[in-house]
């Protein structure tokens, strides 16, 4: 199984170098039929921009109805990132991973 990111273009860049599929979308209907069809993939996580959708499972309720994965992480996009001060980014990530999925991954 893999791992996908639904972001932003400022943001994909990032992901992409950390091997990651990602697919660019802008918020609204763009976001949600990106993320439509990303869960027809074989995907175990997907990374959901909150800028594009804070809520990613009340928005995509009736496709994730009776599905166990892939298990939809919203998570900051970069500016999001950069404009809060003084926050550990990487130990941001792990903790979001950490309760999402019930264990940590070295990022």
């Amino acid at each position: 199984m893999r791992i996908a990111v639904l972001t932003d273009s400022e943001t994909a860049a990032g992901y992409r170098l950390a091997g990651l599929d990602v697919r660019v979308a802008q918020p609204g209907g763009a976001a949600r039929e990106a993320l439509a069809s990303l869960l027809e993939g074989e995907y175990a996580l997907i990374v959901v921009d909150e800028a594009l959708m804070p809520d990613p499972y009340h928005v995509m309720e009736r496709e994730m109805r009776g599905r166990e994965l892939p298990l939809l992480l919203p998570a900051p996009s970069l500016a999001a990132v950069v404009s809060s001060q003084g926050e550990d980014v990487e130990g941001y990530m792990r903790q979001l991973v950490k309760e999402t999925m019930g264990y940590e991954i070295k990022l």
